[in-house]
């Protein structure tokens, strides 16, 4: 086996808490709009909304938060009240500045691997939002490089690996999501490592490659050191 040069790391949910927000805001919807319809058909209104404009609004709060204001518009027949949009609004203001919780062994992780191996953040979503939460977790000087995408694909992952590293063959990209942190970086070469959150966004998922030879799942980043060195050989 190649031996691993560069690790990337997901931000969100692999290294804080970020989905959890999300739920706390989609109940705080579904109580707003409760008059209009039940929270079964509210919900995957919202989704579908969110589907249809992350073409144009990408990953991210402000996506969300315009997605829930279009969903408002539809569920009403355009009779949405403007304190339901103002809550809308503030709720997403409140995302924008929750504060950072990191992840158990989170930091552990990157302080193990990070004299031995380059270490790049691969993150996506709001450039703003994301610069934020990497600058109050307090991990931004530990990382050899950050890469703030707007999308996770396998051209992108080849791309930042080159740059970065030794190219795909010889990194490793660790994340909770399947579709975003897993699959694409071993299309691209290299191996993807499942550290599965608990909480899932619908359009994360993805079924699992689970005879690929460079695909892990792990319970924690707490043992990432010790599946890099046994790939490494040491």
């Amino acid at each position: 086996m190649t031996r691993i040069t560069t690790i990337g790391f997901d931000a969100d949910d692999t290294l804080w808490h970020n989905e959890r927000f999300f739920r706390m805001t989609q109940d705080h919807f579904a109580d707003l709009l409760a008059d209009y319809t039940d929270r079964k058909t509210l919900m995957a209104r919202l989704l579908a909304a969110e589907r249809r404009n992350l073409g144009q609004y990408g990953f991210g709060i402000k996506g969300f938060v315009l997605s829930m204001i279009e969903t408002a518009i539809e569920v009403t027949d355009q009779r949405v009240p403007a304190s339901v949009i103002s809550e809308l609004l503030s709720a997403g203001q409140d995302m924008l500045r929750h504060p950072i919780e990191l992840l158990p062994h989170a930091e552990d992780a990157i302080e193990s691997l990070a004299p031995s191996h380059r270490l790049v953040l691969i993150t996506k979503g709001d450039l703003l939002d994301q610069e934020r939460k990497l600058a109050q977790s307090g991990l931004g000087e530990r990382f050899d490089a950050i890469e703030i995408v707007s999308d996770k694909t396998a051209p992108v992952y080849a791309a930042i690996f080159e740059r970065h590293g030794d190219g795909p063959e010889a990194a490793l990209m660790v994340g909770n999501s399947m579709r975003s942190d897993v699959l694409p970086p071993i299309l691209a070469g290299g191996w993807g490592v499942h550290v599965p959150f608990g909480l899932e966004w619908e359009i994360e998922h993805a079924e699992a490659p689970v005879t690929h030879p460079r695909f892990r799942v792990l319970t924690h980043l707490g043992e990432l050191p010790e599946l890099v060195g046994w790939i490494d050989g040491s």
